[in-house]
């Protein structure tokens, strides 16, 4: 797993890709919450995502559950084929709230 980080306007972001499993899970927690606490808007580019499993999304769901305690915005984007079939299986796009796009 591995994470490129940028600013674009007034949201930063964080580009995920590889594996998003437990194998790397805290790893990629702390750096996507701290990506978080950088300002007020996180767009987090899972384009790059090659797998997902429970560990990975629930790292996902505590970052967007800690960007709405935290009064933050988390929008995930450029959603991986295997993160739109986790999410698809597990009914998640509500909880996500963003849109699910594939890019070829």
């Amino acid at each position: 797993m591995s994470e490129t980080q940028a600013e674009q306007g007034s949201a930063s972001q964080l580009a995920l890709s590889g594996e998003l499993t437990i194998y790397h899970a805290a790893e990629v927690k702390q750096q996507v919450l701290a990506a978080l606490r950088t300002g007020p808007v996180l767009e987090l580019d899972l384009s790059g995502v090659t797998e997902l499993d429970t560990a990975g999304l629930q790292v996902l769901m505590l970052a967007k559950q800690t960007a709405q305690a935290e009064q933050r915005e988390l929008r995930l984007v450029q959603h991986s084929t295997p993160v739109v079939e986790v999410f698809q299986m597990l009914d998640l796009g509500a909880f996500f709230g963003d849109a699910l796009l594939i890019h070829a």
